[in-house]
């Protein structure tokens, strides 16, 4: 019975997941359209910026990087001023603020000023909720990885409805009402986090990690030989997973633009939006992501849970093989032909985000989960921001890689990737024991 109690999830995990799956929503519901409201003309009866597919992926690839690059300051704010708690409501708020001020006017200004905005709030929001979960379980406690699954899991709740409501409102009404519907969804993720984290979170997050650490260690205290390497850890997946996530996130960027023009999106003699295809990934997450909860536990209970670098190997070995299915689609069309009435079969794009969810539920939670038992105490948050800083690398050549798509094909780009990402990952597999040497015993 106590083994029962011990394998259970503290309420404060879900309370956490819910507040994250409302920021998710107003992100993903915002990056579903995003591009296609760049590219759509500025006569279109939706609104628009009239830019190009080059122009439109590359601010698309630094808007969504510089996501990933300022919860490094975020991070570092938080671990030593603010403290987690505070850190997430501010940026809640920003981003709140960015989504309504997009949609002000078809502008550059209010543009570039809401994009900043929601740049800033994701800088506070990103690491200090992720970190807030890690800070729920001791080290050595075996529920880490399947509890990093679940919130995954809880979270991509929200994504999945996300692309739907936002892309409805966006093509039925105008683009305005799907960034006013991404602002919506983050006010109500305001008030339920204040109105819950008293309760389920305790002084959780309220003291700055680097006074928490004053009564242990000084200030200045050097790292250890063990923290050194185990950040040495976190350095080299960092710089392996950027390329992972180039890949996949052109699910938002080149896969969305080859889905609105060449994927027979016809079912029943209805068009779907292209934006809802934005929720097949976040559904496959929420349908399997208690498969992987239950399988990561089940093989830790047998002693045969593979490690972190190789479980990280597995996921890029599908993010290759889901590119083979848009491959298959470039093929069906008989090439890449700009003829936008030869249409691609629905299934390779279906087949290609299942496979690419398989491999992030086998990369993204269980990386999460790595930087909070290898990152040291008092840099917890920083390091949080530190790891989400591949995620930046990896938007930024994500958004550049459009104007290649245009210019040498999606298939040529498409089969790079993929031919990339199995290269990759046996170099992951080849080093998994030098790396887990490193981890000394915190996997």
């Amino acid at each position: 019975m106590d083994n029962q109690v011990k394998m259970k999830q503290p309420p404060a995990l879900y309370m956490l997941a819910l507040t994250a799956s409302w920021e998710r929503f107003s992100y993903y519901g915002m990056r579903a359209f995003l591009i296609l409201y760049m590219v759509s003309g500025t006569t279109s009866r939706l609104g628009g910026m009239g830019w190009d597919d080059s122009k439109a992926g590359i601010i698309y690839g630094i808007f969504t990087g510089l996501c990933y690059l300022f919860p490094l300051l975020g991070g570092w704010l938080a671990d030593r001023y603010l403290g987690e708690r505070r850190s997430i409501l501010i940026g809640a708020i920003l981003i709140m603020l960015g989504h309504f001020t997009c949609a002000i006017d078809d502008n550059i200004i209010p543009f570039v000023a809401g994009l900043t905005l929601l740049i800033f709030g994701n800088g506070f929001f990103k690491p200090t909720v992720v970190t807030m979960v890690g800070d729920l379980y001791q080290q050595g406690d075996k529920r880490r990885d399947s509890a990093f699954t679940i919130y995954y899991m809880l979270f991509n709740a929200g994504v999945f409805l996300a692309p739907i409501l936002c892309g409805y409102f966006s093509s039925s009404y105008g683009y305005r009402y799907g960034f006013i519907t991404a602002g919506t969804g983050m006010a109500i993720g305001i008030l339920a986090y204040v109105l819950t984290a008293p309760k389920y979170l305790g002084e959780t997050g309220k003291i700055p990690k680097h006074q928490q650490n004053k009564s242990v260690q000084k200030e200045n205290t050097p790292l250890t030989k063990e923290e050194r390497d185990r950040i040495s850890v976190i350095v080299v997946l960092l710089f392996i997973v950027t390329f992972f996530w180039a890949g996949y996130e052109q699910a938002g960027s080149s896969i969305n633009l080859y889905t609105e023009r060449y994927i027979n999106r016809v079912v029943a003699g209805w068009t779907i939006p292209a934006e809802w295809f934005q929720s097949v990934n976040p559904l496959f997450v929420v349908l399997l992501s208690p498969l992987f909860s239950w399988l990561w536990m089940a093989l830790s209970r047998k002693g045969k849970n593979p490690s972190t670098p190789v479980k990280m190997g597995i996921g890029m070995l599908f993010l290759g093989g889901g590119f083979l299915f848009m491959l298959a689609a470039v093929a069906q069309r008989g090439g890449d032909t700009a003829d936008t009435t030869v249409k691609a079969g629905l299934i390779w794009l279906i087949a290609t985000y299942l496979f690419h969810t398989v491999g992030e539920l086998c990369l993204s939670p269980i990386g999460l989960s790595m930087v909070t038992k290898l990152a040291p105490l008092k840099l917890a948050s920083l390091f949080m921001g530190v790891w989400f800083c591949s995620n930046f690398l990896a938007n930024v050549i994500s958004g550049f890689l459009v104007g290649y798509v245009q210019r040498l094909g999606a298939g040529t780009i498409f089969g790079a990737i993929a031919v990339f990402m199995v290269v990759l990952a046996v170099f992951v597999f080849f080093i998994s024991r030098w790396l887990l040497v490193r981890m000394h015993g915190r996997d």
